[in-house]
């Protein structure tokens, strides 16, 4: 099992920046890749970002490219998504996502562990 936490959301400007992270614990082959998924209200979640845990290689949604940027801290087994020049568009639910093998994906049911979520408000 793998169990994943999300913390760092809340209510901002446009423009302004914010750093959601997501501690992850459990089965270290479980979580190989981690993903960023949003979920806007009456809207379908959406792939954000994602990142492999060896090799950090990373891939994003068109929407966030030069604007949000995905890391991670292996020694403290957390995720980080940075989210600068925040806007309007962005205020969504955000969840991290984990799921084993090689490969970055963007599809929801291709992740075996999810987080419960936090709430990024970005206000005009």
């Amino acid at each position: 099992q793998v169990q994943l936490v999300e913390s760092g959301g809340g209510l901002v400007q446009a423009g302004d920046s914010l750093r959601l992270s997501c501690a992850a614990s459990g089965r270290t082959f479980s979580r190989d890749v981690v993903g960023w998924f949003r979920q806007a209200s009456g809207k379908e979640r959406e792939f954000v970002a994602a990142i492999h845990e060896r090799d950090t290689r990373t891939s994003y949604a068109e929407a966030v490219k030069g604007r949000f940027t995905i890391s991670i801290n292996s020694a403290q087994m957390t995720v980080y998504l940075q989210m600068d020049s925040l806007k309007p568009e962005d205020t969504a639910v955000y969840y991290c996502a984990a799921r084993s093998g090689w490969l970055l994906k963007s599809r929801m049911d291709e992740y075996d562990y999810w987080g419960q979520g936090t709430q990024v408000t970005v206000s005009s």
